[in-house]
């Protein structure tokens, strides 16, 4: 009797465990909804904090270029290193500059970017708001009419979804900069024809597919890095672990957009 007993009593807290948890999961799912609705409530409605969103375009896309050059720069030297033993193989190096262009436009360019943004501006947002969140000064806005949520998190999100194209642009025309530089050493191909090739290669649904895709991932971006800052708690540990889970989050959440829009933009293709 008293091992049955025993046996029920562990069922039954092991149940209790699973329904906190469910509800834990249930909780955060439903915060998440009025988050994101909450949003799209707010950005419609005035008053229209247009200095703060011109401030965070600046800190979103400004701050970005030194590393977003850099790394793509570095991704199409790289790249084209890594591409050019394997057309060599069957004398095809000519092809290059049209491997390159598909490569970086359809699937480089908008990824890398949006991850380099992630771990960049994500995270400076998650603390930011994290900081303001543990110190009460979000608490202080209310108090003095002033609308944290239009001022904080509409501002940083309608920065993020529209720079990221943008930045995903330069990273484009970055990386296939320095792709040219590789092939000009190796095959003396000329600027002009260079970029006639890559040109040649694409196509409108191409370019028009890496945008909607980066709106999308500066989306999330922005979304996740205010709603894990807006959210936060426990002092400075909270702070730290919003701007963490901003991160690994919003890499998360790119990394199965990418895999989703590569199956429709496939299916796109094949009509």
């Amino acid at each position: 009797m008293g091992d049955q007993q025993k046996g029920a009593d562990y069922t039954k807290t092991n149940k209790y465990v699973l329904s906190r948890r469910l509800d834990r999961v249930f909780f955060e799912l439903y915060r998440i909804y009025t988050f994101i609705t909450r949003f799209f409530k707010e950005v419609f409605m005035p008053p229209y904090e247009f200095k703060e969103i011109i401030n965070q375009f600046y800190e979103v896309g400004a701050r970005s270029l030194p590393l977003i050059s850099l790394t793509g720069f570095i991704i199409g030297i790289v790249f084209t290193n890594q591409s050019r033993p394997s057309l060599s193989e069957f004398g095809a190096t000519a092809w290059l500059p049209s491997l390159m262009s598909i490569a970086i436009v359809r699937a480089l360019a908008p990824l890398v970017t949006a991850i380099i943004a992630a771990g960049r501006v994500g995270s400076n947002i998650g603390a930011e708001l994290g900081s303001m969140k543990v110190t009460e000064q979000i608490d202080a806005m209310e108090v003095s009419a002033t609308n944290p949520f239009k001022f904080l998190v509409v501002t940083r999100v309608l920065a993020t979804t529209l720079m990221i194209p943008s930045l995903m642009m330069y990273t484009v025309f970055v990386a296939l900069l320095g792709s040219y530089v590789n092939v000009n050493q190796h095959e003396q191909t000329s600027f002009v024809t260079f970029f006639v090739q890559v040109f040649d290669a694409i196509s409108f649904l191409d370019v028009f597919s890496s945008v909607i895709k980066s709106f999308i991932f500066g989306f999330t971006i922005g979304m996740v890095g205010c709603y894990k800052g807006y959210h936060s708690s426990k002092g400075t540990e909270g702070v730290g672990k919003a701007a963490n889970s901003s991160v690994v989050t919003a890499m998360f959440l790119i990394f199965i957009e990418e895999l989703l829009s590569l199956q429709v933009i496939n299916a796109i293709r094949a009509l």
